[in-house]
């Protein structure tokens, strides 16, 4: 059993920067992927971030492309997200997870992308304009 902890949240003005920070209790085979996730009041959770432990590929989505950068320290199990440019419309909870790095059909093409297993209790993030 992986378990997640997330740390960094907070509230921002519009184009302003946070670093949220997250690790993990420990490393199994089937945590061979961390990444971010976020939910907003009335909305599907999405997608944020991503990255494999051992190749350090990454998966970011259109939506942050360009403003947000995943990281990670394998040393220390951890796995960071800088935020920049925030925008009110980022405001959400933002999940730490980890998985396994699968092929999925995104989109007409094969992609490498983190299938979450397990899940941190989220951070808040609040961005205003």
């Amino acid at each position: 059993q992986v378990q997640l902890m997330e740390s960094g949240g907070g509230s921002v003005q519009a184009g302003g920067s946070l670093r949220l920070s997250c690790v993990a209790s420990t490393w199994t085979s089937s945590s061979s992927c961390k990444g971010w996730s976020r939910q907003a009041p009335g909305k599907e959770r999405e997608g944020v971030a991503s990255i494999h432990w051992e190749s350090g590929s990454t998966y970011v989505a259109d939506s942050v492309e360009g403003r947000f950068t995943i990281s990670q320290d394998n040393a220390k199990n951890t796995v960071d997200l800088q935020m920049n440019d925030l925008k009110p419309e980022d405001t959400a909870m933002y999940y730490c997870a980890a998985g396994l790095w699968v092929l999925k059909m995104v989109s007409g093409s094969w992609r490498r992308r983190c299938e979450y297993k397990y899940w941190g209790q989220g951070t808040q993030v609040t961005v205003s304009s």
